[in-house]
């Protein structure tokens, strides 16, 4: 998400520039078929929906057999499957009602077969991970609307640096895990390999305020009814990953008692 970039790869820097030039240059989009903040809250809502009911599915079918064999096909079927429909709809905006709820419940096969891997090891930890997910997504909607924290450049900079690096350093690590190389320090549940996976939770989470500053942007600009679900999409890919990080976090933290 000229519009500052968020580091969300699925909100860009160019979005809606676009649109914000199609209105100056005279071709207004009819208002009842304009971005708003209602119908993007809406579409995230069924989103969610669509994450929880094939997460939940997967979790009873893992939790109730205790067999997690079971569990590869599924995360194989949703990781690649998940990375494909984000792409397209990274790349296809317009085909967002459709690519959006197909990506949320293939993320849904993936979140389910990871909550019940380390809820067989944590028990308890996925429902806490749910908890700090959603009570972060909370304070910090509540902070960015009172005005506690704002979308400023510099913030944009700093946010998108650090999620650059991150993800730079899983691709490297990933590279280096084929050669046998293996971080133990870092993703060990050390002092170190907690701090590392604090400040890492800590920018998924800011990344939710860029995802926030995007929608508003979008409802400013005019923006086509579709980018409602391609920002929905966006604050669930934001969300996916924050999860996932909770997970890993507080099976570090747990594995040290």
């Amino acid at each position: 998400m000229a519009l500052m970039r968020t580091s969300n790869p699925a909100l860009g820097q160019n979005t809606f520039n676009d649109f914000a030039r199609s209105q100056y240059g005279g071709n207004l989009i009819d208002a009842s078929a304009r971005m708003t903040l209602s119908g993007t809250v809406n579409k995230t809502g069924v989103l969610l929906l669509c994450v929880v009911v094939t997460a939940a599915w997967t979790w009873s079918s893992f939790m109730g057999t205790r067999d997690l064999s079971m569990a590869g096909p599924a995360l194989l079927l949703g990781s690649i499957g998940g990375l494909l429909f984000a792409l397209i709809t990274t790349f296809k905006k317009e085909w967002a009602p459709v690519t959006a709820p197909i990506y949320a419940l293939l993320e849904g096969l993936v979140l389910g077969g990871l909550s019940a891997f380390f809820e067989m090891r944590f028990p308890g930890i996925a429902f806490q991970a749910v908890g700090l997910t959603f009570g972060t997504l909370f304070i910090l909607l509540l902070a960015y609307k009172s005005g506690m924290i704002r979308a400023t450049q510099k913030f944009r900079l700093g946010v998108f640096a650090a999620t650059g690096g991150i993800m730079a350093f899983y691709f490297l690590q990933m590279i280096l895990g084929f050669f046998g190389f293996r971080f133990a320090t870092l993703n060990g549940s050390g002092p170190i390999g907690i701090g590392i996976s604090l400040f890492i939770v800590a920018i998924a989470a800011l990344n939710l305020v860029l995802d926030f500053d995007f929608v508003e942007q979008g409802v400013r600009s005019g923006a086509p009814k579709y980018m409602e679900w391609y920002a929905a999409f966006g604050i669930m890919v934001t969300l996916v990953w924050l999860y996932m990080e909770m997970l890993r976090l507080l099976s570090k933290v747990r594995s040290r008692n």
